[in-house]
């Protein structure tokens, strides 16, 4: 190679020439390798961030195999307390450990537990009794030294009592007609005392039967097939079909009645609602249905989209309507969970409406022109913050803070509207505030990030999405923190889903919602359902439109004996029970 001195100007222009093009090859060589290393670099973050997913899925799915299924939450787990779960050894095992520990003089005087109730095993004195005296062997009467023993006076006897159960009897009422005719005008024609109206055509059973039939299938959750065996045991086997038309007949009859508790809690200033599935049998020849009735023209699309597909039966859907004062379960049967059941429902009406985030309530208080409030659900936005996995140091945090509201709740329970709305503003505001500065404060970190993607982000993102709607309860004392009560409505149906399968036409579908209506109502109120059942259909086949007296409360009020007050001390006791045990956990003795 000639030196660069002697070189020419045109050599040396190649020379720097074949330099640049061996150093542009060397920087692509380079940036081929940089490619490659972050191409290395991705594929690693994306395996580290799979297995991070992985063992956020693991924990999860150990939570809900492992984990006490119960929403309740021990706010300090370093406290030394043990969490024995729900099971019935589990629970007399810390009954036991915390008898001991009382007994040992170890808990201070305002943390012990109140002495329980003794619990009156007598059998009612209402029952009737008859008597019978035991059989005593010749040989217990004779004395071995001295001969027959002395009878002692009657009073002196032992007595026990044993519960005997004879199954329920049936009886036939023969009715009789007596008839007139005038034998001097044989034109007058024969006279007879008028037939009653009837549940089904000639009288054949009285509403006693259907009384029993409505509270057995939805108060007890038993099909028509095991009613056709228990009837059977006392002595009458109905056909299916015939306790299918007594259900049909009543259903009539109760028809304005029903209408008439769906105005009545429409007239609530709270509302919640919420819904279930059940599988709806769809006929394979879709009848001619209204178009210009939107309920209709909705079945008449579902129907046809279903059987387009070539689907076997449709998820159709049971919705819940719980008024919060007024004290009535409204439930009504939609083909699908579209808004157009909760959207005819709430049509005029004008409150609040309480549930979960689900879209179809947010269209529902847009198109309302403000009449309609939307309230959310705490508990959904506390469920999803517990069943997340990342972030447990934050997620702590926000459980505890959700501790706090609902002892603030325990508090206000019991005290008049005025006293819980202040007790909610100066207190659960304040706390609602903190989780605004937090979350505020998580979006600007720079170390300690929360992905959007991580199930802990996702359930602070729908907090945030939903803060206005969560929060309304804060300066509405009418409102609940939760629509918990409204939620366990759907027991009912889910109880009784796993009996009747599925509902056999729309039809059906809707009679069943009628029928909720009535015993879930009854229920809640706390009445003798088979005894409301059967004076509500006397009184409407007697003609009676005194709706209002036929209302839980009113019919209630007038027959007290119809009344299951082991249920109101059951509610109390455990209102109380659960009371006392937030106030033990969340207040131990090193806060005080």
């Amino acid at each position: 190679m000639k030196d660069t001195d002697t070189l020419s100007r045109s050599e040396l222009l190649q020379l720097i020439a074949d330099r640049d093009e061996q150093l542009a090859v060397k920087n692509d060589q380079l940036a081929a390798k940089d490619h490659q290393l972050a191409l290395k670099d991705d594929l690693i973050l994306k395996v580290q961030q799979q297995r991070d997913d992985w063992e956020q899925a693991y924990l999860k799915l150990w939570q809900q195999r492992f984990a006490a299924r119960s929403e309740r939450y021990i706010a300090s787990p370093d406290q030394l307390r043990i969490d024995f779960g729900n099971t019935p050894d589990a629970i007399d095992a810390a009954a036991g450990l915390a008898e001991a520990v009382e007994e040992a003089d170890l808990i201070p005087a305002h943390h012990r537990r109140k002495p329980k109730k003794k619990r009156d095993d007598s059998l009612p004195a209402s029952l009737p009794r008859y008597e019978v005296v035991a059989d005593v062997t010749e040989e217990q009467k004779q004395c071995d030294t001295h001969g027959e023993k002395t009878l002692l006076p009657e009073a002196m006897w032992d007595k026990t009592e044993t519960l005997e159960l004879t199954p329920p009897s049936l009886k036939v009422r023969v009715t009789k007609y007596p008839k007139y005719a005038c034998p001097a005008e044989p034109l007058c024609g024969i006279t007879s005392a008028e037939r009653p109206p009837a549940i089904v055509q000639g009288n054949k059973y009285d509403a006693s039967v259907a009384a029993e039939i409505i509270n057995a299938k939805f108060g007890y959750h038993m099909p028509v097939n095991r009613q056709q065996d228990w009837f059977a045991g006392n002595g009458w086997t109905p056909g299916r079909s015939t306790l299918l038309n007594i259900l049909s007949g009543c259903a009539v009859l109760l028809i304005p009645l029903l209408e008439f508790f769906k105005k009545t809690v429409q007239q609530d200033s709270v509302i919640g609602c919420d819904d279930t599935g059940v599988t709806l049998l769809y006929p394979k020849n879709i009848p001619k249905l209204n178009p210009d009735n939107p309920k209709e023209r909705r079945i008449a699309e579902v129907f046809s989209k279903a059987l387009e597909n070539n689907k076997p039966s449709i998820n159709a859907k049971m919705w819940a309507y719980r008024g919060v004062t007024v004290k009535l379960n409204v439930f009504d049967f939609t083909v699908s969970r579209h808004r157009d059941g909760p959207e005819l429902f709430f049509a005029d009406y004008a409150g609040t409406l309480m549930g979960d985030c689900w879209h179809g309530f947010e269209s529902i208080a847009v198109h309302s022109a403000g009449s309609i409030m939307r309230a959310a659900c705490v508990a959904h936005a506390r469920r999803k913050i517990r069943e997340s996995t990342a972030f447990p140091a934050e997620r702590r945090q926000w459980m505890e803070w959700f501790g706090e509201l609902y002892d603030i709740e325990d508090r206000a329970r019991n005290v008049s509207a005025g006293e819980r709305l202040l007790l909610r503003q100066s207190e659960s505001r304040a706390i609602w505030e903190r989780m605004r500065e937090w979350l505020a404060e998580a979006r600007t970190r720079t170390t300690n990030v929360i992905l959007p993607k991580s199930d802990f982000g996702r359930a602070l993102q729908y907090v945030r999405n939903h803060f206005m709607e969560l929060t309304r309860y804060i300066d509405d004392a009418s409102i609940p923190i939760d629509s918990n009560e409204t939620e366990q409505l759907m027991k009912q149906i889910a109880l009784g889903r796993k009996n009747w399968l599925f509902s056999g036409s729309v039809a059906g579908g809707e009679r069943s919602a009628g029928f909720f209506t009535l015993v879930s109502s009854a229920i809640r109120n706390d009445l003798d359902v088979w005894r409301y059942v059967k004076d509500v259909l006397e009184q409407l086949l007697s003609g009676s439109t005194d709706y209002t007296a036929l209302l839980p409360w009113n019919w209630g009020a007038a027959h007290p004996e119809s009344i299951r007050q082991y249920r109101i001390e059951e509610r109390t006791d455990r209102a109380e029970r659960k009371s006392q045990k937030r106030a033990t956990r969340r207040n131990p003795p090193d806060r005080q």
